[in-house]
């Protein structure tokens, strides 16, 4: 695991914005951004999702996961993993990741996104209005619940439904969002099949990252798709 962690690291000093990355410490809270109390434009600042590690490592770190049953859903609610936090500002999570991932993104005095356009990567549309997106979480609240987030304290589930650093985050066109719902990569992969090597090394990112659980079919499904990238 040394060789991936050091990778993560490395990813996430040349990818993580700094003002930003503060917000996802429980304790502490990012000083408000001058620029978020004015409309802002213009292409995103961010790349659509934080670069997940490259196949050969999400292989390295699938193979290191546990795998093990589900957990029960008994006392589960999405309440228990707070979202959509402040980020900076009026700016919550959604609204961040709506800028980062957007367009021409134009933002009011209340970080609301009121013009741009989006591609969703799961489906391949394009929206031309921020209520037709859906903040999607790479891992599920429910499907982190199952795979051992139902043992985590409030501040780390806090920080699961809120990671900006790691590829949890992704805007996508609400009927994918639903579609896909809580389930794991061997219930659900995004239509867009030429996503699939993405989608499966972020998937395996997040799990590593939090050292969440799988069972055998979705680690199937996961080394499945991971043999769709690149040689």
């Amino acid at each position: 695991m040394i060789v991936s962690r050091v990778w993560l690291r490395t990813a996430v000093a040349v990818t993580a914005f700094v003002g930003l990355s503060t917000a996802l410490l429980p304790a502490a809270s990012a000083s408000p951004s001058a620029s978020a109390a004015a409309p802002r434009s213009g292409t995103a600042s961010y790349r659509a999702l934080p670069e997940p590690p490259p196949a050969d490592v999400a292989r390295k770190e699938l193979s290191e996961l546990q795998v093990e049953a589900p957990h029960a859903m008994t006392g589960y609610s999405r309440a228990k993993f707070p979202h959509w936090i402040k980020q900076y500002g009026e700016c919550d999570t959604r609204e961040v990741v709506l800028q980062r991932d957007g367009h021409n993104v134009v933002q009011d005095d209340k970080c609301r996104a009121v013009e741009g356009t989006w591609y969703s990567e799961y489906d391949g549309k394009t929206l031309t209005a921020s209520g037709q997106a859906d903040i999607d979480h790479m891992v599920p609240l429910a499907a982190g619940w199952r795979a051992g987030a139902d043992l985590w304290d409030t501040p780390k589930r806090r920080a699961f439904a809120n990671d900006l650093q790691h590829s949890q985050l992704l805007a996508v066109s609400a009927s994918s969002n639903r579609s896909k719902g809580d389930q794991t990569p061997d219930l659900w992969k995004p239509p867009v099949r030429s996503y699939w090597c993405t989608y499966s090394r972020a998937w395996v990112s997040v799990k590593s990252v939090y050292e969440l659980s799988v069972t055998e079919a979705e680690k199937t499904a996961l080394n499945d798709m991971l043999d769709t990238c690149p040689a």
